[in-house]
């Protein structure tokens, strides 16, 4: 069964002076466990994609649909809520808080989910631990590399066992070894927790791993194939 079905989705920029058509009637559908890459060229509307299937836009016309719910059909309060507990972000960007540790960054879901303190800590450690930080739960952002933010990011993402994740971009301010290392944590998560993923992604490093690759061009689906991803070491 589909956890994410898009019918008719467009978006349109400007409507009423000069419009720009992001998206063109957008049909999807993505399957629990998916491992999904969103390619194209820049404006393609594989961001814009990403955004709609979030929550964080309003399509012009058509809807997302998760689990059965049309996302249209929440107030915004009703939305937080929603992607608060079954939605996961990953962004180029990182986006930590920078005054908070690695622990208090992955701890920050939970707590706004008021789940109880003993599960939180366990939790946290847990998912640090899987993501080769177990040992830098103290640590600021500044005093981690790039490619270790990421990570923390990614374990943040993971902290409330959301339906699915949705990756901005996630390896473009990595180097080879730090883009590789996170690929292999998210394709483990992956594998061994069918967590669903979908990329938006011009780094062909990420759609060499993707098993599905949704092509975007003018803010249409182009092409939309399943390939075999490239072998690699774990």
């Amino acid at each position: 069964m589909a956890i994410i079905t898009t019918r008719g989705l467009t978006r349109i920029y400007n409507p009423k002076t000069v419009p720009v058509y992001a998206l063109r009637n957008v049909e999807l559908s993505i399957e629990e466990g998916e491992f999904t890459s969103l390619v194209g060229p820049s404006g393609s509307g594989k961001t814009t994609l990403l955004n709609l299937l979030g929550g964080l836009d309003t399509p012009t016309s058509g809807e997302v649909v998760v689990d059965g719910v049309s996302l249209a059909q929440m107030g915004d309060s009703e939305l937080i809520d929603f992607r608060l507990q079954h939605i996961g972000f990953i962004f180029q960007a990182y986006n930590l808080i920078p005054v908070f540790t690695a622990a208090e960054n992955v701890a920050f879901i939970l707590l706004l989910q008021k789940r109880p303190c003993q599960e939180i800590d366990q939790r946290v450690q847990e998912l640090l631990t899987e993501v080769g930080l177990g040992d830098r739960l103290n640590a600021r952002p500044k005093e981690l590399s790039g490619g270790q933010q990421q990570r923390v990011a990614v374990a943040r993402a993971l902290a409330s066992r959301p339906r699915f994740i949705l990756a901005d971009e996630p390896t473009a301010n990595l180097d080879s070894q730090s883009a590789m290392k996170l690929l292999d944590i998210m394709e483990k998560m992956n594998r061994e927790h069918r967590m669903t993923f979908i990329f938006s992604t011009h780094d062909q490093r990420v759609i060499n791993r993707a098993r599905r690759v949704i092509r975007l061009v003018d803010g249409a689906v182009e092409s939309d194939q399943i390939q075999q991803p490239e072998p690699h070491l774990a």
